[in-house]
């Protein structure tokens, strides 16, 4: 009686709801994600919350989805936020009165190759990480859990035991009543028409029923969440696809409580309900959808019926599961959802307008990461920063171009298939490519460079050779690059490689308060002399890193700053959020017009001599010093660093004086056994030294001391830093519980390392990987893991006994040290 009590007093409610003029928090959009938010704020005692729906609730992409709740995602953060969802959905109907429709049924990931049985293999293992339950199974065994399909060709699978389904319009109403109880109100038939922004502040929404005032707006409106956001000048980069299943009708001895099946070899999954079997894919080639605009009174509705380009799914689908050749089709569903270029949701605070989150871009894992994506969001908007480190998935991570429209409509036709596509090591997206040049672009290609793209930059992931056409055989071993990065790598120990380092990100900071401004941002101290460089890396108030950057010291009151090139937005946004305000500092990014060459290797000192008339010698030019020079006929900058573990230096040239300085080089360069280098190189390369990369081996919930980047903290400066007091407290605390190290598999026939691979002691993991490669100086199999002792990380600790690495489900001994494998010293720096 009090549950039907308290659906009468909602519907009323909701009848009689006034349109406030004032809330904490306004989130616009009603389906799963919006709704996900509302509740969760509430939980966390944020009342005051409004959500505006401009129709029903549900009524854009979640009434249709499929339902599907599995945990296991491409990422260990993703799937830690699909697991809480799983979990939420345990509990959610008994706490909210709401049916939800949750079975808790499992599920089966299937393979018909040993490369995708690979590639289940290393998921699960990384599954392991963090409690994830997963079972290796056999045909026979699939056969047994699910009795309709024809094991033909199948070679193996997983079994999740905890996966299961939902009814998506259902879980919502229980998210909605959750909120509701918890204080926030929910406001249907009132669309938002633009955000309020004020001061570079969002403070509120126009609605077609008048403005409601807020201290934080949260965009969750799917896929109207581009438009939207673009009428504050706010980059949201997604696009809607046509999204196909069918629902067979009753079959007539169909087991009942089926697990959902993939079988992601054929692009389609399969779920039971009621007697019916739901069949749908994700297939290639797929169909952008609304490129001109999303209606604004599509409601409920559905797309028009393309059979033909469903077609060769349901023929595979009849050889798998042979029943469905004789069952009826009771319904043919094509129905819009939004993708973004990547295949990873967009949450966060925006970078351009403060105050402005947004949940959206889900590419059809929006159920089941709605309860950790609405937790986690609702955490970030009461504390003002990430509850965990949540970089993949960070709308600080996209760039302004991919706004994009036609960018974004040929990107999709790939992304929705990715999703069942396999998730080879270094796969390069086809689509939507060649957008951001360096000036040396044509010149690398007639060398025979392969590009890979990285924040849509083109950049050569290795070298073929003039006059070959270069591309990638994709494997989990080793590809068909090996060799030729082998050669890379090995020239760079002997000679000098010359490598395009252009997609590097540049911000120039001057002003009379610059110092000040960034020497508190920075944990190392840049008040050093003009020429000088310094390494050093942002922090928060916990003490982890949000950036890892070099600052080079150009007058009294400019400096250069530079970061990697997926971090160009985020960075700037850090950067400009922490100059205090009223302080007189200028930020300009100037990455466009200063490219960036590379000259690394013992050799690259005599290189430099025989093209400019400066001193390049250890007392004339020291290591971490940076100046203008001569080169040719132009003015370079030029910087003693290296990524590499060689003696280099980077040469930043401005735009109209690249191809010449290139040209220069590469002429004189023959004399001392120049070669092009890419960036597979560089991994290996940086591997073997232990050197970090923001985003894989530190990021925001990793500190300096845990990082073993202790050296680049200057406790002692004047003024302090930010996150000094975090980093004093876990300094007092003794040696770090939990530290960087690098891990090495010494057996020659050892497969790769590539990331989340568990690392064992004593019957129990205490770390995982982070990152890996081959070093092809050192010739191992090489990674950087987090691992963890109650007593402190030591490299006694790391010796004292036996550890195993796991790779694909299966474990192989391993050594790990805190320092670098090669040149540990540094002494090949000095050349």
């Amino acid at each position: 009686m009090k549950i039907l009590a308290m659906i009468f007093m909602e519907t009323a409610q909701a009848m009689t709801e006034a349109m406030p003029s004032r809330a904490d928090v306004v989130i616009v959009g009603g389906g799963i994600a919006g709704c996900s938010v509302a509740y969760h704020l509430a939980k966390l005692g944020i009342s005051d919350v409004v959500l505006c729906e401009r129709r029903r609730l549900t009524c854009g992409t979640t009434w249709h989805a499929a339902g599907l709740v599995t945990q296991l995602r491409a990422t260990r953060r993703m799937t830690e936020l699909a697991k809480y969802t799983g979990e939420l959905f345990s509990s959610l109907e008994a706490e909210t009165g709401q049916a939800t429709g949750f079975m808790k049924r499992g599920s089966l990931r299937v393979a018909r190759t040993q490369a995708r049985f690979e590639e289940l293999a290393r998921g699960a293992s990384m599954g392991r990480n963090f409690g994830l339950e997963v079972e290796m199974v056999g045909p026979g065994e699939i056969g047994e859990r699910w009795a309709p399909v024809s094991t033909d060709g199948i070679v193996g699978g997983f079994w999740f035991p905890n996966d299961g389904q939902v009814n998506p319009a259902d879980v919502t109403m229980a998210y909605a009543r959750g909120a509701r109880m918890g204080g926030a109100r929910i406001l249907e038939n009132t669309p938002v028409e633009r955000i309020l922004v004020e001061g570079g502040r969002a403070v509120g929404v126009l609605t077609e029923k008048g403005e409601i005032r807020a201290g934080k707006v949260v965009i969750c409106g799917g896929m109207w969440s581009r438009e939207l956001a673009a009428g504050v000048g706010v980059t949201l980069p997604l696009h809607a696809a046509e999204h196909f299943y069918i629902v067979t009708e009753t079959i007539p001895g169909l087991p009942r409580d089926l697990p959902v099946l993939f079988v992601s070899d054929e692009c389609s999954y399969y779920k039971e309900d009621a007697g019916k079997l739901l069949l749908g894919c994700f297939e290639p080639n797929a169909k952008p959808w609304g490129h001109d605009g999303i209606p604004q009174d599509f409601c409920f509705d559905s797309l028009p019926e393309d059979f033909e380009h469903f077609e060769p799914i349901l023929d595979m689908a009849v050889r798998r599961v042979p029943l469905l050749a004789n069952a009826g089709i009771k319904l043919f569903f094509n129905g819009p959802e939004s993708f973004t270029p990547d295949d990873r949701y967009l949450i966060g605070e925006t970078c351009e307008v403060d105050g402005l989150f947004c949940a959206c871009g889900f590419n059809s894992v929006g159920i089941l990461s709605s309860g950790g994506v609405g937790k986690a969001l609702s955490e970030w908007i009461r504390d003002g920063r990430p509850p965990v480190e949540l970089a993949d998935v960070d709308v600080r991570r996209t760039l302004s171009f991919q706004s994009n429209r036609k960018y974004l409509y040929d990107r999709t036709t790939e992304t929705l298939g990715l999703l069942f596509d396999m998730h080879w090591p270094h796969r390069q997206f086809a689509t939507a490519r060649g957008i951001r040049r360096s000036p040396f672009h044509d010149r690398l290609l007639a060398e025979g460079a392969f590009m890979t793209e990285a924040a849509g930059f083109e950049r050569p992931g290795f070298f073929a050779g003039r006059g070959v056409s270069p591309g990638i055989e994709y494997s989990y071993g080793r590809q068909n690059w090996f060799g030729l990065c082998g050669q890379e790598c090995r020239n760079t120990a002997q000679n000098v490689t010359l490598f395009d380092h252009s997609c590097f990100v540049k911000y120039h900071v001057e002003g009379r308060d610059a110092l000040k401004a960034l020497n508190r941002i920075c944990a190392n101290d840049i008040d050093v002399a003009v020429g000088r460089v310094v390494y050093t890396q942002w922090l928060n108030e916990k003490g982890g890193i949000e950036a890892d950057v070099t600052v080079t010291r150009l007058s009294e009151t400019a400096f250069l700053v530079v970061t990697i090139a997926v971090s160009q937005r985020r960075d700037m946004a850090w950067l400009k959020r922490h100059i205090p305000e009223g302080a007189h500092v200028f930020v300009h990014d100037i990455t466009s017009g200063l490219p960036i060459l590379a000259l690394m290797g013992p050799r690259s000192r005599d290189l430099l001599r025989a093209v400019s008339p400066d001193d390049f010698s250890d007392e004339g030019f020291p290591f971490g010093t940076s100046r203008e020079i001569d080169l040719g006929y132009a003015r370079v900058r030029a910087s003693r660093l290296t990524y590499v573990g060689e003696l280099g230096w980077e040469l930043y040239v401005p735009a109209e004086f690249a191809a010449h300085v290139f040209d220069r080089l590469v002429e004189a360069g023959a004399a001392f056994g120049l070669r092009h280098g890419g960036y597979f190189a560089i991994n290996s390369l940086r591997m073997e030294k232990g050197y970090r990369h923001w985003g894989h081996d530190i990021g925001e919930e990793d500190t300096p001391l845990q990082a073993g980047l202790g050296f680049a903290v200057a406790f002692g400066k004047p003024g302090g830093f930010i996150g000094r007091e975090a980093l004093l407290r876990q300094k007092e605390a003794g040696p770090p519980r939990r530290r960087l190290v690098q891990v090495r598999l010494d057996d020659e026939d050892a497969p790769l390392l590539y990331h989340h691979e568990p690392v064992w002691r004593d019957g129990r993991i205490i770390g995982s990987v982070m990152s890996g490669a081959w070093g092809h100086r050192i010739g191992a199999s090489l990674g950087m893991a987090y691992v963890e002792c109650e007593d402190g990380v030591s490299d006694a600790f790391l010796s004292s006994m036996p550890l195993e690495i796991e790779i694909a489900w299966k474990r192989y001994p391993a050594r790990a040290q805190l320092r670098g494998w090669y040149d540990p010293k540094g002494e090949r720096l000095k050349g």
